[in-house]
């Protein structure tokens, strides 16, 4: 038994593709407002203030709605631990590979753009949590 497959939560995976749609927008502003100050922090200080919040804009875009629309529909029925597990790897490393991508050949320090990227998605993971707890999610 896993940690989180026992939790009442609303399980994103298994709700319909409708209401994941018209959750996307909610989730990734809240996703933005999370990870953006973060990044701005933690990424190199040699990438521009204004590439930095890009980023934070940039990167939860690209990763965001297979987060939120397309592994809840291939993992559909699936444990939430399964889900979570795939999706809070997914998103770190798909927007670490994308950064790299975005700045290789600069000379940026790049484990602390790393360690930034991974800690914004646990925070927004975390900040989730909590509103799925107390039911924030139950407005949609």
């Amino acid at each position: 038994m896993f940690l989180f497959d026992e939790v009442d939560f609303v399980q994103t995976q298994n709700l319909p593709l409708g209401d994941l749609w018209y959750f996307l927008p909610f989730g990734y502003l809240l996703t933005i407002l999370i990870e953006t100050p973060i990044l701005l922090l933690g990424l190199s200080t040699k990438i521009s203030i204004k590439q930095r919040f890009l980023c934070g804009v940039w990167l939860t875009a690209c990763t965001y709605p297979i987060v939120v629309l397309v592994l809840p529909t291939v993992l559909q029925g699936e444990p939430r631990s399964l889900y979570l597990a795939v999706a809070e790897t997914f998103a770190p490393v798909a927007e670490c590979l994308l950064f790299w991508l975005a700045f290789r050949g600069r000379e940026i320090e790049w484990v602390r753009s790393f360690i930034a990227i991974v800690i914004a998605n646990l925070a927004s993971f975390g900040v989730g949590e909590l509103l799925n707890h107390y039911g924030w999610f139950g407005l949609f």
